[in-house]
Formats: structure tokens, C-alpha cells, sequence
């Protein structure tokens, strides 16, 4: 068989085999001097070479006649000059295999194999000759010119006509270049192939029997060459060698037998490499010659053809499919959309499994299920339902589950923003920015289950974010930005901060940081603010970022050097304006976090010196109408909103920014051009504008930038005059409004900076330590703003009658008003002018403006809407937002924008706050003018908003919303209460609805939050306790508590115990009770001191702008026993002690008022829970042994525990439900009845505070706690059932104390029957013993008789066995009691009857159902031999 189409070498066995024999063979390593030294002794020896030449044309094949002479050539002599000292590494050969030639054989002792290795010298011994590929024939195409430069873009999708379908290694490229200079030669490019048929192969026969492959060889026929095709050959005689050679196999096939052919075979794949077969026997090798079968077929005229790669892939053969191309017969056929192509890449082996993706999506469930569904979004962030059908051109369908639902969801989305494209990770944060922006405005509503940012935050968005930030691709940084943006920034939170800048104290905020109740929270409260920010925890600052941000957001950021990056960002890489402006609002809302934060913020290196120079600029170039393509070194409102913001969180940040960052000189650029003469759009100008005035405002609040008012006077006198012009401008435009309100706050601070004097140096001012030099601006140089200022506001006043203008207007008439105010209130406190110009001038103002505004019934429309917009009447206002979290704090709130709202167009809450605050003023400053104005006191809307306040109703629960909105509410009440305590006071005859201001004023007392505290000190000094707001006293009110009394308790013979006596004793003694409690009610003295200076208007004392964090009221709701609280705590600390005067006088004080509230303002005591009183009532005998034996305390505890115990009160007593203050009510009532049990000495008052918890609807636990461990209490408890006359001290033998029979009927402790076993037990051997009985105790021994009357005789057939025995051992155990009376008792009870001395009714005989009972029982023991002596 040939084997090559050049050469054929044969190996023969000649005569000098033997003499080759006595040559030695190279060994591994020797030289090639070596080599030509064996080559030298071979040539010697004149020995025929072991291997003969043969030439091609040749036809012997193996005949070769061996006589014929060696060819002795020159070319066998071969020389390695050229070659490397090391011979070539060769890939490892298979094992070789020598066939025997006929003439020739081997000898039988020899393996052939290693004869012929041992003959086998070197490389060089076995090389042929090489012949030439001949390129003679081969035709050369030069390129065809072409008009363009480059040649056009080919994309593998398109269509190529005329390519190989067997095109082996060759690239597409390769492939279309081909297919290029074929076409341009108008040559097409064949590949000539032999197509014999496959079947009759070697390898095809494989798989038969012998029989079979028999057959198979005998009835195939060859038509052709199928390996050697002669390619490479001349052209003259390539065809003709490659049929000869065909010939010389086909003709030794036919001369062998079927046997020898297999065993052939078999040697054949012994020797060749097992790679090789692999790829002769794999499907693209069967496949290809498959095609080339099929095609000679249609076109049998010739040996080659054209295959072009449209043709279908078919396999080999239909009789013998391959095994592993075979689909399950039992699984459907995978419709595709598109047939695959084998040209295609990566397209030769079509992999089924991977192209489900190419089908048609599943049908959408259009059915509806109640089963929760997973939530996808659109790009545009927009909450997609279940069953919408969008086509899926759109790009929402590319997600593997639920491949029919269109949108993505959150995971998904999360999943791609870890994308390697950079596109893919920039749409993923755009879409997420896009879903929290609609769930922070509430777009979802409730059709989502749980809250996105709270699942977003908890898989590790904000960790991400953060990484995304340090980001290299811009768009990638963009989106990230953006999504920090729509995470940390509320919508609407800004606006309703700034619109409200202009309020009554509306500068003046709550931190927006998480609420953390600290063990150490009284002793932060004594720090001064500096202090603060100081000190920090080691433990808060050894914890990670993720710790720190699973409680606050805002830490965990800062942790991350967030800050260094944004300015990186602004710096270096100067973005795009859209991302300018989001990290300005992220800084912005990381200075309102806290005072730590804003000063990280200013800290931070070159961030506000990068701020201040590129958005702040002095100059720049006039920017178009058009948007700008960037911001750097153009103005900027919201970085001149950033400085404020940090400006408002303290009084050293401020004066930092003017004198480091040379902000006086950008307030006088900005401030100096009107907003339409900047060369910037309109808008931006206007804000500008307002925020460069909000900045200065800020600082003014300080006592700071007052030498800025001589060199602006001009800009600002400019700008005053012409308000009345853009006030009179129809449609009036909101920035100009709101940029009108900001000037005159400015005005405001400024003015009352000439009535603000210099701290004194102490240890409380720690925060004036950077401005504390007097104001330099003196009154005569503000003196005459107020003609401008009033004109503004009387122009304003007249639209009060048309509503939309009026809401137009925004701010600017409470600008005006808050102006007036600080303008008589600087004025009055001028010590060098005459105090007559001023009255006269509030006179003329009253008389002109103010009087005939309060007739105006316009005001009262505003009146009677308080109501309607007031946050404590409308709860569902303050209702957190849905997507509202704990460590993300944030002002959103679901009804907080509405036009019917304290923040809405249409409040009333911001003008009549400042119209009181001028009543104030003026009321205070000129009592003539008093009374008067507190004729606003009577309209009709403030009265019935008071009422509604005062309804019982659940308040709204605290969030930042509430607080922020509560506070404004809450100087609306104060106000109006001091105007009301103010003409009460000057004069009390004509005084109106007092007792109702004093009841507005006790719960707001109880409501005033963080911040308040000079409001709630001056509320307890001068409203509380005010004998005006009393009218009772003067009324009746005594006598009607005498007559109630009697009606309750019954006739008493002394009237110095009486109710009205004790109340009438409690209004002489305010002035001590007012003593008391504020020294009982005190508030932290450094938050006082900074509360008074920013409401007083000291401003070279005010610390900040930026309030306590609003974690709870100031006062609780039981402020009013906080004396009593107190020395109970005193008492259990032995440690501290009170003289015993102090002691029992704080005791009096705070008893007196809780009667006075439980008397006449019950409604101010609804918030604390009878459980609750009474457990403050029994601090007073926990203080010590001799408190409770005072006569006075007496008096005023029996008062009140009658109180207490009347029925409609005493259906709330509920000691199981938890009590505000109290850990545990068992607890308190054990320590109660071990001291009872020690110092009571039989006190019938004592012992009826013991009694009443024991009522049967308590817990059992307190009836154990006496009856188990404190059974010696029993003896000390002879409070009788009928009416007594409570014996005092000897010291004071000539007072009676009287007192009921019992303070609730004796019903409430017998029914119903007791089921507690362990305590029925106690009771039976407390009567038993002797523990228990009616001389010492009548109200336990009648209770303890009727529950084990009850027990014993029950017949309950539910009852466990347990039960039972016990049952029957109890009354047989009294039937044989030896004590006549008590078994009388025990099986002869009737029903309870506290009028009898027994305290219940027997029956004369038992009934006839008991006595069966007992007989059966009684006869069962004598049967049993037990006597009953």
C-alpha cells in the first residue's frame, strides 16, 4: 500500500545486514564529530546500506528485485555543519511495528522489532528525499484598485456566497479574502476533493460482523482516491501519480483476504497516533465527507464540485446514526426561530440545550392569583403589574426567570451593576435611582410587600454605591452619584426646609439623624455643644462601616472617606452639571446630619476651598439660555446653600467660612446685582440671590457679618424699595417671593443685633467663644428700615380677602410681621431714647393696622381653619412614609405637602404665629394696649381649635415629620397662651375662657419637645400655676367638691379632712407649689441657656442653629408626680437623704397639685394610667416610716385614693398591661406589702392601698405574694367592713380621719369564684391557723370563706382529678374542723353582705343538693373507720 504521493520509501532486508551488525550504534549524547566518525568507518567498510532509495517511478512496490545494484549516490552522505548540537525535540511516536518482506524472513528467535530499532542509527538515517511543492502552475492575483481607502467593514451576519463548506482552519477573514480574488479573477474558488463513498472505508466497516464486512468488501467498488488527491504537484502528472497509486492499494486489497485486511487493520491503528483516529473517526470529518458524497450524487459528471455553505448538516448515514447525535425520543422537538448554519462561529456542533433562549417567550399568566409575585420595573423605574404585556423590543424581556414577565427586578438589577461592561453597570444604577425616587414619593402605594430601601440596604447597596463611585468610566460615577442622590435625599425635604426658612424660629431645625437612646443621656445634656463633637465613643469608633451603617446610614458613609472622593470628583474630574449638582445635595444632606458631620464636612481638605472656587466664583463668562455644558467657574445656588446649611450647624462653622473662605466678599458680588442683572438664567439668578441673603441671615443670627450692613446699605435700601413693585406683579413668581421673605429676615437679625449684648465670660458660653465682641451696628443705622418695611406689609393685608393671591404671596407677610416684632423689640431696649416714642408709635400701629385687621373676616376664615391644617388634630398627617427607615432619617411624610397642611399654601399656622408673637411684643412692651389686643383671644376658630386639642385622642407618633411640624404648631399654642396669661393678669375680671387656657397650657407642657425649653420654663413660671387660670376657686368649684364627697363617701363630722378644705389649702399654697415643681421640673441647664438666648433674641449667646435630636418629650406625661417620683429614689439610695421638713413639704406640694388636676383639670392626667397613679400614690409610704402618718398626707392620699376608686376610674385600673416607669408592678407591690408588713402598725390607709390590688380580676400573682410569703401582713390588715373612724398618731389625737367601709365593693374580691388550687389552699390554712380571721382581718376572712365555700361545694365535671381530690379533701378537712365557728362559715356560706359583721350571709340549713353531697362524703369516712373526733 502507497502511503505518500511524493516518495516511496520500503524497507528491505540485503546482504550486509550482518556487517552492519559489527558497526556500533551513536549512543545518546554523542557530538556530531562522533556521528561523522561512524559515518567515516561505514563508508570504509564498502557495506550496501540497510536501506534502499527507490525512485518514484518505480512500480515494484515491496517487489523490489534485490539483485539490482545499490544506488551509490553522494547524496547519502550527509554532513551536519548546519545543524544543532541537540537533536530536534520530536512528539513521541507510537510503538513501531515491521512487516516481514516475502523474500526476507526474520528469524524466529529475533523480535522484528527490536532488529529493526537496533539498524535504526539516528534521524538522519531515515530521511528521505524531499521534493518541492511545484508553484510553477500557480497563477498570482494582484489586488484590484479600489476608490476607497479602507476596504469596507464585514460583519460576520452577513451572507457569503461562494465559501468552502469545508474550510478547516481558515479564519472568516481568510475565507472572505478568498471568496474576494476569486471573484474578482472571475475564477469561483473550488476545492477538489475525491468523493468516493464513505461507507466503503475502513472505518465505516468497523462496526460489522466478519460476516458483514465480507459482504461488504466484495460488493463495494472504488471510483476514486480519497486521501491522496496529488495536490501540490505539477500540474503535468498530479492527477495521473495519484491515480496510480490508487491503482497499486486497490489491486493489493483485491489480492488480500477479508482476514488479513482486518488484521491489518488492527496493526495500522496499533501504529498511528491515537489523536489522529480520533479526528478521522469524529462527526465533523463524517459529516464533511457526507456532504461531498451527497453532492457528487447530484452532479456525477465529474470528481469535484462547488459546496457552498447553504446546505442543511445531514448525518453520514441514515441506516447507522451516530449514538451521540441522538435526541430523546420522548422529548418534544425544540422549536427554533431561525435554522442554524454551520458557517455561523462556534456554529459546527449545534448544542440544542443552549438555544432555548431563541424560542418564543412562554404565554403571560393572565389569570389572577393571590400568591405574592416578584416585583419588576421598567428602566424608567416605573412598578410594571404582573400582567402587562409589552413587546419585547423594549428590553425588559432579557432576564432568565420568569422569562414572560417583562421588567426586572431588584436582584437582577443588583446582579448587573457587578457587570464587566461598563454600559450594563451604568443603566443598573440608573434604574435603581429611578426605584428609590418613586418609593421615597410613594409611588408604589401598598402594592408592594415590605420597603425597597430596607431590602436594597441589607443586600449591600450602599456599599456598593460606594464602590461604584471610585469607578473609572464617568458614566458608571454619573449613575452611582445619582443613585447616592435618590438614597440619601428625600424628595421635597429641601423645599419644605427652605420655604419655611422665612417662619417664626423656621431657621432653626432638628438634626436629621437616627434617635439613639444613651445610659449617659443626662450627662450629654449637661456638655456644651462643642463638647460634643469632641468626644467620641472608642467603641463608635473601632466599629465598622457596616455596623455603623446598619444604625445610621450617614456614619457608615462617612466611614468610607466618602468625602475625599466627592471632592476628587469636583476637582479632578470635573463632571458633567447634573452630577455637580447631585453631590452638592448629598453634601448638603450630610452637613444637616448632625453638628459632627457638618464640621467633617468643613474638614474635609480643599472640599469647601474647591466649592467656594470653582461654583463660587466672583467672575465668569454670561451664560446662554440654553443648559450649561458645565458648572465649574460659574455661580452656583446650591453651593451657596451648602455654606449655609453648614453655616446653621453651629456659630464657630460660620465664622470659620467668613474669615477663611472669604465669603464677605462673595455675599457683597452676589448681593450687590440685582438677580436680572447677573449673567445667569433667571432662575438660577433668583436663587442665588436668596441663598446669598439666607447665608448672611445665618450669620447675622450669630451677632456675625454685621460690618457687611455699611458697605451693602445701598444694595439692600435698593432692594427694599422695590418690593412694593414685585409685590404688585401679577402672577406673583415664588422665587421672588421667597427671595423678598429672605431679605427681610436678614432685616430682622440685623435689627435685633442692635439690642444683643455680649455673653458673659462663663463655662455655659463655650459656644461664643469665636464672636464674642458687641454688635457693631447700632440702632440709629437700622432705624429707618421700618417706614419700608410696613407699607410692604399693609399692601399685603389687602389681598388677605382673596385667597389665591393671597397663597401667592408665600412668606412675605410673615417676613413683615416677624420684621415689626424684632424691630419694637430692639427698639425698646434703646436705654438712650425716650420710652414715650416708642409706645406712641405702637399706639399709632394698633390703631391703623393691627385693631381693624382682628374685625377683618378674613382673619377669622384663617381662625377657623387651624383646625383642618393643625398635625395634632389630623394625625394621619405625621404618618411615616411607607418607605421611612430608622437609619435613614428623612422629613418625608404621606401628608405633609397638602394645601390643607401645616406646611401647605394654604396653613394659616405661619402668619398668625407671627401676628401673636407681634401681640407679644407689643402687649408686653405697653400694658395699655393689652387688653385690647387679646381680643383675637376671643374669636371663635381659636376657641374651637383649642377644644379639639384638648379631645382625647391618640396623639401622633413621633417621627421627624411630626416633630418638625409639632414645633411650629406648638409656638402658635405658646403664644397665644402667654397673650392670654398677659391680659388675665392685667385684667382678671374681664378674663374669658381661663380654665380653658389653662388646660391647653398643662398639655402643652406635656407635648413641648427638645429645643423648648425656655418655652416650657416660662409656661411653669408664669401659666401653670397661675391662681387666674382657676376659676373654680372663685365659682364654686369648693363646695361642689364638698357635695360630690358627700354624695360618694357619706357625712363627715370634720370639715378640715373635707375635699374643698384641701383644695381651697392647695390654691393658697401655689406659690410654694410652683417653687416645688420647678425645682423637681428643672431641664437641663446648657439646652436652657441656649433655648432662652435663641428665643430672646440674644444672639452673641446663641450656640446654633440645629436642635437636640426630638427622642422624646421634655417633661413626661406624668410630670405632675415627678416630686414624688424623685424621693422615692432619694429614699432607695441610702446614701442621699432629705431633712425630713424638705422631705414631707415635697411630699404636701405635689399631693395638693395632683388633687387640684384630679379635681378640676382631670383631662390633664388622662395620658397616665390609673394603675399608674396609684403606683406613685404608693411611693409616698415606700419614702420612709413617717411620711405617711402626717396628717396632711393622710388627708390629701385619701382624697385622692377616692378618686381613684370611683367606678368609671377604677374600670381602667388594669395592673396587668405595662406602666410607664415601673419594670414590674408585682415587684413594687412585694416591696410594698414587706413595708407594710414592718412599719405599717395596722394604718387603715395602708392596708387599703394592700387591699385594693387583691380585687379577683388582678393577677393571682398578688394575692400569692400575700397569702405565700407575707402572711404576717394579715394581722396588720384590720380595716373593717362597716364605715370607722381612722384613729391618728397620738400627736394628733384631736383629728379624725374618716373613711369608708371599704374602698370598692366587697363583690369585686369574692366573684368570681377563685380556680387558682395553690392559693385556695393558702386560704384554707391561713383559716386553719388562725392567720386569718374577723377580729383582724374582716375583708380577707369573708373573701377567704366565700372562695373556699365556692371550691368545696363545686361540681364542675370539667374538673382534672387533681381537682377533684383536692376538692373533696378540703371539705372533708372542714367537716372535721374542730372550730365550730369557722366550719359553720365554711360550709353554711350564702353570699357576701357587707352590712353584717361577718361580712356575708349563712344559710340556716344547707341546701339539699350540698347536704346529699356531704352525706355521701361523711358516710364514705365513717364506712372507712375514721371517727369524726
Amino acid at each position: 500500500m502507497r502511503g505518500s504521493p511524493h516518495t516511496k520509501a520500503v524497507l528491505e532486508r540485503t546482504a550486509g545486514e550482518q556487517q552492519l551488525e559489527m558497526l556500533s550504534r551513536p549512543k545518546p549524547g554523542e557530538s556530531e564529530v562522533d556521528l561523522l566518525r561512524f559515518q567515516s568507518q561505514f563508508l570504509a567498510t564498502g557495506a550496501a546500506p540497510a536501506v534502499q532509495l527507490v525512485k518514484k517511478g518505480s512500480r515494484g512496490g515491496g517487489n523490489t528485485n534485490l539483485d539490482q545494484p545499490l544506488l551509490q549516490d553522494r547524496r547519502d552522505v550527509v554532513t551536519l555543519d548546519n545543524l544543532p548540537d541537540s537533536p530536534p525535540a520530536l512528539v513521541p511516536a507510537p510503538p513501531k511495528r515491521a512487516r516481514p518482506s516475502p523474500g526476507c524472513p526474520l528469524p524466529e528467535h529475533e523480535d522484528p522489532e527490536e532488529r529493526l530499532n537496533r539498524h535504526d542509527q539516528h534521524i538522519t538515517a531515515v530521511l528521505t528525499k524531499i521534493i518541492e511543492r511545484d508553484t510553477s502552475s500557480v497563477a498570482v492575483n494582484l489586488p484590484m484598485p479600489s476608490g476607497v481607502a479602507f476596504p469596507p467593514v464585514f460583519h460576520r451576519s452577513q451572507e457569503r456566497q461562494g465559501k468552502s463548506a469545508t474550510s478547516g482552519k481558515r479564519s472568516i477573514f481568510a475565507q472572505e479574502i478568498a471568496a474576494k480574488r476569486a471573484s474578482e479573477t472571475s475564477v469561483p474558488p473550488v476545492r477538489e476533493v475525491s468523493t468516493p463513498d464513505p461507507p466503503d472505508g475502513a472505518a465505516s466497516c468497523e462496526a460489522l460482523t466478519p460476516r458483514e464486512q465480507g459482504s461488504c468488501w466484495g460488493s463495494c467498488g472504488f471510483q476514486g482516491p480519497h486521501l491522496v488527491t496529488g495536490k501540490g504537484l505539477g500540474s503535468k502528472n498530479a492527477e495521473q501519480e495519484a491515480q496510480t497509486i490508487h491503482e497499486e492499494n486497490v489491486a493489493k486489497l483485491h489480492a488480500m483476504a477479508p482476514e488479513e485486511i482486518l488484521r491489518e487493520q488492527q496493526r495500522l491503528l496499533a501504529q498511528l497516533d491515537p489523536s489522529l483516529v480520533a479526528f478521522l473517526r469524529s462527526p465533523t470529518h463524517t459529516h464533511e465527507q457526507a456532504g461531498e458524497k451527497t453532492t457528487e450524487e447530484q452532479r456525477p459528471g465529474g470528481h469535484s464540485v462547488e459546496v457552498t455553505g447553504e446546505e442543511p448538516i445531514v448525518p453520514t448515514f441514515a441506516s447507522e446514526p451516530r449514538q451521540e447525535d441522538d435526541l430523546d425520543p420522548g422529548a418534544p422537538a425544540l422549536a427554533l426561530p431561525l435554522t442554524p448554519h454551520k458557517e455561523w462561529v462556534h456554529m459546527d456542533t449545534v448544542e440544542l440545550e443552549k438555544l432555548h433562549w431563541t424560542q418564543d417567550l412562554p404565554p403571560l399568566r393572565k389569570k389572577r392569583t393571590q400568591e405574592r409575585m416578584q416585583a419588576r420595573f421598567n428602566l424608567q423605574g416605573e412598578l410594571l403589574a404582573p400582567d402587562v404585556d409589552l413587546p419585547t423590543h423594549l428590553g425588559l424581556h432579557h432576564h432568565g426567570e420568569e422569562a414572560e414577565r417583562a421588567g426586572y427586578s431588584l436582584q437582577e438589577l443588583f446582579h448587573l451593576t457587578r457587570s464587566q461592561v461598563s454600559q450594563q453597570r451604568a443603566l443598573a444604577l440608573h434604574v435603581l435611582a429611578q426605584v428609590i425616587g418613586r418609593a421615597q414619593a410613594g409611588e408604589f402605594g401598598d402594592r408592594l410587600v415590605g420597603s425597597v430601601l430596607r431590602l436594597l440596604l441589607d443586600a449591600g447597596f450602599l456599599f456598593l454605591l460606594r464602590f461604584s463611585l471610585d469607578d473609572r468610566v464617568d458614566g458608571v460615577i454619573a449613575a452611582a452619584v445619582q443613585a447616592l442622590r435618590a438614597l440619601l435625599v428625600a424628595p421635597g425635604d429641601e423645599e419644605l426646609l427652605d420655604s419655611t426658612f422665612s417662619w417664626y424660629h423656621g431657621a432653626l431645625v432638628f438634626p436629621l439623624m437616627p434617635s439613639q437612646k444613651d445610659e449617659d443621656d443626662e450627662d450629654e445634656d449637661e456638655e456644651p455643644p462643642a463638647e460634643k463633637v469632641k468626644r467620641k465613643s472608642p467603641e463608635q469608633g473601632n466599629r465598622p462601616p457596616s455596623d455603623l451603617a446598619r444604625h445610621d446610614v450617614i456614619k457608615g458613609l462617612l466611614a468610607t472617606n466618602l468625602l475625599p472622593r466627592l471632592r476628587y470628583l469636583l476637582e479632578v474630574t470635573c463632571p458633567a452639571p447634573s452630577v455637580v449638582l447631585d453631590i452638592l445635595a448629598v453634601l448638603i444632606r450630610l452637613a444637616r446630619h448632625s453638628l459632627e458631620s457638618a464640621t467633617r464636612v468643613l474638614e474635609c481638605p480643599r472640599l469647601i476651598e474647591t466649592v467656594v472656587r470653582e461654583f463660587l466664583p466672583t467672575s465668569w463668562s454670561p451664560m446662554g439660555a440654553g443648559p450649561a455644558s458645565s458648572l465649574h467657574r460659574v455661580p452656583c445656588a446650591a453651593a451657596m446653600k451648602l455654606l449655609r446649611v453648614l453655616a446653621s450647624a453651629g456659630r464657630n462653622i460660620a465664622a470659620r467660612l467668613l474669615s477663611s473662605f472669604d465669603l464677605r466678599s462673595r455675599l457683597s458680588r452676589f448681593l450687590a446685582e440685582a438677580p436680572q442683572e447677573m449673567a445667569l438664567p433667571p432662575e438660577e439668578a433668583e436663587a442665588l440671590n436668596s441663598e446669598a441673603f439666607r447665608l448672611w441671615a445665618v450669620a447675622a443670627s450669630y451677632g456675625q457679618g454685621a460690618d457687611l450692613y455699611r458697605e451693602l446699605y445701598p444694595v439692600l435700601m435698593r432692594a427694599l424699595q422695590a418690593v412694593p413693585e414685585e409685590l404688585s406683579t401679577q402672577p406673583a413668581r415664588p422665587l421672588s417671593m421667597h427671595r423678598i421673605a429672605s431679605l427681610l429676615t436678614l432685616l430682622a437679625q440685623l435689627t435685633l443685633a442692635t439690642s444683643s449684648t455680649a455673653p458673659e465670660p462663663s463655662s455655659d458660653s463655650a459656644g461664643a467663644s469665636v464672636s464674642a465682641t458687641p454688635s457693631s451696628i447700632t440702632w440709629t443705622q437700622v432705624s429707618g428700615l421700618q417706614p419700608l418695611v410696613e407699607p410692604c406689609l399693609r399692601q399685603t393685608l389687602k389681598l388677605l380677602p382673596r385667597p389665591e393671591m393671597w397663597q401667592a404671596l408665600g412668606p412675605v407677610p410673615t417676613a413683615c410681621l416677624l420684621f415689626l416684632d424684632a424691630h419694637y423689640q430692639a427698639w425698646s431696649q434703646q436705654p438712650s431714647l425716650c420710652p414715650g416714642d416708642w409706645l406712641q408709635d405702637m399706639e399709632r400701629l394698633s390703631e391703623s393696622l393691627l385693631l381693624p385687621l382682628l374685625r377683618t373676616p378674613s382673619l377669622g376664615s384663617l381662625w377657623d381653619s387651624l383646625g383642618s391644617c393643625s398635625p395634632l388634630c389630623n394625625p394621619q398627617f405625621c404618618v411615616r412614609a411607607p418607605e421611612a427607615l430608622p437609619s435613614l432619617v428623612s422629613l418625608g411624610s404621606t401628608g405633609g405637602r397638602l394645601s390643607l397642611s401645616l406646611a401647605g399654601s394654604a396653613s394659616p399656622f405661619p402668619f398668625l404665629t407671627a401676628l401673636l408673637c407681634l401681640f407679644n411684643t407689643l402687649a408686653r412692651i405697653h400694658k395699655g394696649l393689652c387688653d385690647q389686643l387679646a381680643a383675637i383671644l376671643a374669636t371663635r376658630g381659636l376657641q374651637n381649635y383649642f377644644l379639639q386639642c384638648l379631645a382625647p385622642m391618640a396623639a401622633p407618633h413621633l417621627t421627624p415629620f411630626s416633630a418638625w411640624a409639632l414645633r411650629h404648631e406648638y409656638h402658635l399654642q405658646y403664644l397665644a397662651l402667654i397673650l392670654a396669661q398677659k391680659a388675665a393678669t392685667v385684667q382678671p375680671d374681664l378674663a374669658i375662657n381661663t380654665a380653658l387656657h389653662h388646660s391647653m397650657v398643662l398639655a402643652l407642657l406635656s407635648r413641648l419637645l427638645p429645643g423648648s425649653e425656655h418655652l416650657a420654663h416660662e409656661l411653669l413660671l408664669s401659666c401653670v400655676f397661675r391662681l387666674e387660670f382657676l376659676p373654680e376657686r372663685a365659682s364654686g368649684g369648693l363646695e361642689a367638691a364638698d357635695f360630690s364627697d358627700r354624695l360618694s363617701l357619706g357625712n363627715s363630722k370634720d370639715s378640715g379632712c373635707r375635699r374643698g378644705a384641701l383644695l381651697a389649702q392647695a390654691c393658697h399654697d401655689l406659690p410654694s407649689i410652683r417653687s416645688c415643681y420647678l425645682t423637681h421640673c428643672s431641664l437641663a441647664r446648657a439646652s436652657l441657656l441656649a433655648s432662652q438666648a435663641s428665643y430672646r433674641g440674644e444672639l452673641q449667646r446663641v450656640p446654633g442653629l440645629l436642635l437636640p435630636v426630638p427622642k422624646e418629650p421634655l417633661l413626661p406625661t406624668d410630670w405632675p408626680f415627678l416630686p414624688l417620683i424623685h424621693l422615692y429614689h432619694q429614699a432607695a439610695d441610702t446614701s442621699l437623704g432629705l431633712p425630713p421638713a424638705d422631705t414631707i413639704g415635697t411630699a404636701l406640694r405635689a399631693l395638693q397639685w395632683v388633687l387640684v388636676l384630679e379635681s378640676w383639670r382631670p383631662q390633664a392626667l388622662w395620658a397616665v394610667p390609673p394603675a399608674a397613679r396609684l403606683a406613685r400614690l404608693m411611693c409616698v409610704f415606700l419614702v420612709d416610716s413617717e411620711l405617711f402618718r402626717e396628717t396632711p398626707v393622710q388627708h390629701l392620699v385619701a382624697a385622692l385614693l377616692a378618686r381613684l376608686c370611683q367606678p368609671q376610674v377604677l374600670l381602667d385600673l388594669k395592673l396587668d398591661c405595662p406602666l410607664p416607669g415601673l419594670a414590674s408592678f408585682p415587684d413594687l407591690y412585694a416591696s410594698f406589702l414587706e413595708h407594710f408588713e414592718a412599719v405599717s402598725y395596722g394604718d387603715h390607709l395602708f392596708g387599703a392601698l394592700v387591699l385594693l390590688p387583691l380585687q379577683r380580676r388582678f393577677s393571682v400573682t398578688l394575692r400569692l405574694a400575700l397569702f405565700g410569703e407575707h402572711v404576717g401582713a394579715l394581722r396588720a390588715l384590720g380595716l373593717p367592713l362597716t364605715q370607722v373612724t381612722i384613729r391618728p398618731p397620738p400627736c394628733c389625737q384631736h383629728v379624725s380621719l374618716p373613711l369608708s367601709q371599704l374602698p370598692v365593693s366587697l363583690e369585686c374580691y369574692t366573684e368570681p369564684p377563685e380556680d387558682n388550687l395553690a392559693l385556695l389552699q393558702l386560704y384554707f390554712r391561713a383559716l386553719v391557723t388562725g392567720a386569718l380571721c374577723p377580729r383582724w382581718c374582716p375583708v380577707l376572712y369573708a373573701v377567704a370563706v366565700a372562695h373556699v365555700n365556692s371550691f368545696i361545694f363545686s361540681q364542675d365535671p370539667k374538673s382534672s382529678e387533681e381537682v377533684k381530690a383536692a376538692r373533696r379533701s378540703l371539705l372533708q378537712k372542714t367537716w372535721l374542723l374542730a372550730d365550730e365557728g369557722l366550719r359553720q362559715h365554711l360550709l353554711h356560706y350564702k353570699f357576701p353582705n357587707s352590712a353584717l359583721p361577718e361580712g356575708f350571709e349563712l344559710y340556716p340549713q344547707l341546701p339539699p343538693l350540698r347536704q346529699q353531697y356531704l352525706q355521701r362524703l361523711t358516710s364514705g369516712m365513717l364506712e372507712n373507720g375514721v371517727s369524726k373526733a
